[in-house]
């Protein structure tokens, strides 16, 4: 690639990476079907027409957010599972590490709160299909600790969706407390999401002593 080549591909990725920063920052108060293309542009300073280059839409910006806001939950989601340590140890670790995503990106978790129902259709199925991309990751992760002996697929896969469900609800809680509650919301919701999981725990080292567990 020559100079003047890498130049304007640096110059085109910055302004692309200018108009996703804008956009996630409008969204802050709104939800994406009212976000306009025209809102966006005027806030980096381009053209209308100059969006274009980047983006088919406002809609394909919107499935680029949650390329950018889910995909960089990959390696927090297999240290939140990993196997190391006692179960209390592994709840502690999971819990902090929703904790310090939601302070650093605190505007990514709110809008896939907002979008993961909202009402742009290839955002939204987006959105699920990273989190199906979660699911198996967490159920890879589960299959090789030893408590799964024994497990089928099916029923990891329950238990991986049943994670990766309340990973996603406690960081939609703690960055509502973030902002309404203080302290002591945060330490309340942070209290119970680890109760939570210990359910789960618990749950789980006993599923195949039930009738019908483990299929």
């Amino acid at each position: 690639m020559s100079h003047i080549s890498g130049v304007r591909q640096a110059r085109k990725e910055k302004t692309r990476q200018a108009l996703l920063d804008a956009a996630l920052e409008l969204l802050e108060g709104q939800s994406l079907s009212s976000l306009g293309l025209r809102e966006v542009t005027r806030a980096v300073g381009i053209a209308p027409t100059a969006f274009y280059r980047h983006f088919r839409s406002v809609e394909d910006l919107g499935v680029a957010l949650v390329e950018e806001a889910l995909g960089s939950l990959h390696p927090m989601i297999r240290t939140t599972v990993s196997t190391t340590g006692d179960g209390e140890e592994r709840i502690a670790r999971a819990v902090g590490l929703i904790a310090g995503h939601v302070d650093a990106h605190p505007a990514h978790v709110r809008f896939i709160a907002r979008e993961r129902h909202g009402g742009v259709r290839a955002v939204r199925e987006a959105i699920r299909g990273q989190l199906e991309l979660f699911t198996a990751e967490v159920g890879e992760a589960l299959a090789s600790d030893a408590v799964s002996a024994g497990w089928g697929e099916e029923d990891l896969l329950m238990l991986a969706q049943l994670y990766v469900d309340q990973m996603l609800m406690t960081a939609s809680l703690l960055l509502e407390a973030a902002a309404e509650g203080g302290p002591g919301e945060r330490e309340r919701v942070a209290g119970l999401a680890a109760r939570q999981l210990r359910l789960i725990s618990v749950g789980r080292a006993h599923w195949l002593d039930l009738p019908g567990g483990g299929g």
